[in-house]
């Protein structure tokens, strides 16, 4: 069975909710390719993901707005899997200094 982006979505929302963070939807006028969602850390930290279906590629407004973001030292993620899901958790979890 085919995982759908808003499974996806929706999981990475709750995972993320578990941590203490806040997922917004993001949008930018006239700036096509902006990542999907804002992930709010606590202290204040954000970073950026793109939500995709497993196997789905970046389209390249999407790879210029991940390597814009990243050179600017940007956390940009791309989820398209619960692997994805779990590896940004543990970032979280690096970030904020707790191991478990």
């Amino acid at each position: 069975m085919d995982i759908l982006e808003r499974e996806i979505e929706k999981k990475f929302g709750e995972e993320m909710q578990k941590l203490g963070c806040l997922v917004c939807k993001f949008t930018s006028p006239g700036k096509a390719g902006v990542p999907d969602r804002l992930v709010i850390l606590p202290g204040g930290k954000v970073w950026f993901a793109e939500m995709k279906r497993p196997g789905e590629k970046l389209r390249p407004l999407q790879i210029f707005w991940k390597k814009q973001m990243e050179s600017l030292g940007a956390k940009y993620y791309v989820v398209d899997s619960y692997e994805a899901i779990a590896n940004v958790a543990a970032d979280v979890k690096k970030e904020l200094g707790a191991d478990g």
